[in-house]
């Protein structure tokens, strides 16, 4: 059965994962099988809708893994994941490893490079699961250099509808599409802060926006918060997104985003929901 984005009243919150030794926040805290059953029922408990794993890091700077290591760093928690009911997205541009995940039931492919990969674009299209596509300037390993834009709301947006229409063209369904404009990735952080404030432009696209800015370098240059103490700064971050229209928040700290966006709608709808 094919799975898409849901039209629910209440934003999604998609559970950060990442099993690597290198991510700029969590690298090497959850690499070991052993401790993610624990790990993945503590995110659901604690209100995740989504658990997305990663096994590449994507911060600037990062080197690239193979196929095979991605692999063999994804797939364990991939399958503990949906052993324990789990609504599963995995992020990664190769297109081996989207078949993989897609082949074991994952539900989501979430792909910074908005598949431009080679192979990445049919092996979504040939399965029936949701995508994420991201708008990235550059590359991971250089992207932070020099990113400008003319506009970069205009840019940001033109970019994600050619990907839309590429994916519609592949066979891929509206419903099963989400977009992120890409915070951190290609930007700087005057660019971060016109789109956040701007997030409201894309809604025409017509397409659920995910935003990604727990624990970001944005945050430490606005506050000069330390990477481990960027809590409430994700939080404030991942309402204001909310708030302007995103759908889906990407985040660390699934509890604290549950509770603040909790409060948000009881006092926005004048009434409690669970």
């Amino acid at each position: 059965m094919a799975w898409h984005w849901p039209q629910a009243a209440k934003p999604q919150i998609m559970a950060i994962l990442n099993v690597t030794p290198d991510s700029f926040s969590d690298g090497g805290r959850w690499q070991a099988p052993a401790l993610l059953p624990e790990r993945i029922d503590q995110l659901l408990a604690e209100g995740a809708d989504i658990i997305d794993i990663g096994g590449e890091s994507t911060r600037p700077g990062a080197q690239a893994v193979s196929e095979q290591e991605e692999l063999d760093r994804v797939m364990p928690a991939v399958e503990i994941a949906l052993q324990q009911g789990a609504v599963v997205a995995v992020d990664t541009s190769k297109a081996v490893v989207m078949r993989a995940a897609i082949t074991a039931g994952v539900q989501i492919i979430n792909d910074v490079y908005a598949l431009r990969q080679p192979g990445a674009l049919e092996a979504v299209a040939m399965s029936d699961v949701a995508v994420c596509l991201m708008h990235m300037q550059g590359e991971p390993r250089t992207m932070q250099q020099t990113p400008i834009y003319g506009d970069v709301v205009a840019e940001v947006a033109e970019f994600l509808q050619a990907r839309v229409q590429a994916c519609i063209a592949e066979g891929i369904a509206p419903e099963r599409i989400a977009l992120d404009p890409g915070f951190g990735f290609g930007k700087s952080p005057e660019h971060n802060l016109r789109l956040l404030n701007r997030l409201e432009q894309l809604l025409p696209l017509g397409y659920p926006l995910l935003v990604g800015l727990s624990r970001k370098s944005l945050i430490g240059q606005v506050t000069g918060a330390a990477v481990d103490d960027r809590m409430v700064g994700s939080v404030a971050l991942a309402l204001l997104a909310c708030q302007a229209g995103a759908r889906i928040v990407r985040v660390h700290d699934v509890q604290a985003t549950r509770q603040a966006l909790q409060l948000w709608q009881a006092v926005a709808n004048e009434f409690i929901t669970s």
